[in-house]
């Protein structure tokens, strides 16, 4: 049984003592918070190069496509990019323990709730 006065952690209080669901978080920060901070950085270049490096944005690179389209145009290549990473990140890496332990968290209510109707 569940102790009322014990601090909340929802439906299953089990989950953050266990070692999968810790590797879950350390494996989901260590891709977000690299490839974040990466990510910023990148746009953050992006943004000062066109308010101070005018010059070098305004260089022509092929016929009228300078060097500012040209990394305006990457600032999207890179989300997607960052997008379909994370998806075969998450499916190779994060999926497979969130499974799991969804499993687990199923298997575990309804074992609670056959323990309270038991007890009824």
């Amino acid at each position: 049984m569940i102790d009322p006065a014990a601090p909340s952690r929802g439906d299953t209080p089990w989950i953050g003592d266990d070692p999968r669901f810790t590797e879950l978080r350390a494996s989901y920060r260590r891709f977000v918070f690299p490839v974040t901070a990466a990510f910023l950085l990148w746009f953050l270049t992006y943004v000062l190069c066109s308010a101070y490096a005018r010059g070098f944005m305004a260089t022509k690179v092929v016929g009228n496509i300078n060097v500012a389209l040209v990394f305006g145009l990457l600032q999207f290549v890179s989300t997607f990019g960052i997008a379909l990473a994370y998806g075969r990140f998450a499916a190779r890496r994060l999926d497979p323990l969130s499974g799991a332990l969804r499993e687990e968290a199923a298997v575990r209510s309804g074992s609670e709730q056959e323990l309270t109707v038991s007890q009824a």
